[in-house]
């Protein structure tokens, strides 16, 4: 792509952003949201590849759906109310406005559109459509918290965190293994997004690093199937043995950084005194355990049948900064969750 419109897009979607987060005004909430849709699909369809088209006009579908019933919802509740305050809901809007924010996230079950556009496009814009396209709808969805309905986000919570892990089981793909493991963050972020705000947005900030890693660990070996990592170790050991802590941060195994967030979820959901669904969100989380434990033993503990005798020729020269610290942001900060939810 064009150097100059790659910096317009990516321009674009950091103002598209900014605006949402900053707006306390539904239309220019919804602008915002519109510019981020617009600015991505040129990055999706810089491969013109069909697949690539297939998953841009996916996304451009579903993401205009969800605007839709934003604009309306927002309209319906400024006609009632006379205000557009973004905290000034009217209750059957609430829940249409709670359900198109959830939909551009991706949450089950509204998620059949994620796996398929990540899969169609390339992992940098995998990783944009990751990490950057959800802050703007979790921002917003984060200002309507007190007012969004508790079993709706229950029931959504925990049907994305059961489809996270029973869609990736089966997978060979890793970006639709990325896909699947964002619906199942997303999941535990807004089954406790009532309770305790903070920690959905603490949660939040740790998943974008975490993913935000594993995305630069992939487009550092160009691999996108199991097939190929598992011939990635004659290439860069200690990049694989990053990759393979990496995800089993995303597992939340202790003492890495994604341990904290689970472990403070379930322990808020104790203190709400819902132990029952604290329980079976854990045993939801095992199937997710599952496929990274079958990543990580595929990149680590089997080897290739054909490793070439002089590993020079296969050392990787690419040593991205940006990488290197966001891995190690995704495998340390565990001991410093207590300084982060002070602060927050």
């Amino acid at each position: 792509m064009n150097p100059t419109a790659l910096m317009i897009m990516l321009l674009s979607l950091a103002i598209g952003t900014t605006m949402a987060l900053v707006s306390h005004h539904w239309l220019l909430a919804w602008i915002g949201l519109e510019i981020n849709t617009l600015a991505i699909i040129p990055l999706m369809t810089k491969t013109p590849h069909p697949r690539a088209i297939e998953a841009a006009t996916k996304y451009f579908l579903t993401q205009a759906s969800a605007s839709a019933l934003i604009l309306f919802s927002a309209t319906m509740n400024a006609w009632k109310t006379g205000e557009w305050s973004i905290t000034l809901l009217s209750d059957p809007y609430t829940i249409t406005l709670s359900m198109a924010l959830m939909m551009k996230l991706g949450l089950a079950p509204l998620h059949f559109w994620l796996p398929e556009v990540i899969q169609g496009i390339p992992l940098s814009t995998g990783l944009i459509l990751s990490t950057w396209q959800k802050i703007a709808p979790m921002t917003l969805l984060l200002q309507i918290s007190h007012l969004t309905d508790l079993n709706l986000l229950i029931t959504m919570g925990l049907a994305s965190i059961l489809v996270g892990g029973w869609g990736g089981i089966n997978q060979t793909q890793l970006r639709k293994i990325m896909a699947f493991s964002s619906i199942g963050h997303l999941g535990w972020m807004v089954l406790i997004l009532k309770f305790n705000p903070q920690l959905t947005l603490f949660n939040f900030l740790l998943y974008i690093t975490m993913t935000a890693a594993m995305f630069f660990s992939l487009m550092s070996i160009s691999s996108t199937k199991i097939s190929e990592i598992s011939s990635s170790w004659p290439k860069s050991p200690i990049l694989v043995t990053t990759m393979m802590l990496v995800l089993l941060s995303l597992a939340g195994l202790p003492p890495l950084t994604g341990f904290s967030p689970k472990l403070l979820i379930i322990l808020e959901l104790v203190k709400q005194n819902t132990l029952l669904l604290a329980s079976v969100t854990m045993l939801a989380s095992l199937l997710a355990l599952f496929f990274y434990l079958r990543l990580t033993y595929v990149m680590i503990l089997t080897l290739p049948p054909h490793i070439p005798p002089s590993s020079t020729h296969w050392r990787m020269t690419k040593n991205s900064p940006l990488a290197a610290t966001l891995a190690t942001l995704a495998l340390l900060i565990f001991p410093l969750s207590p300084t982060f939810l002070l602060i927050m």
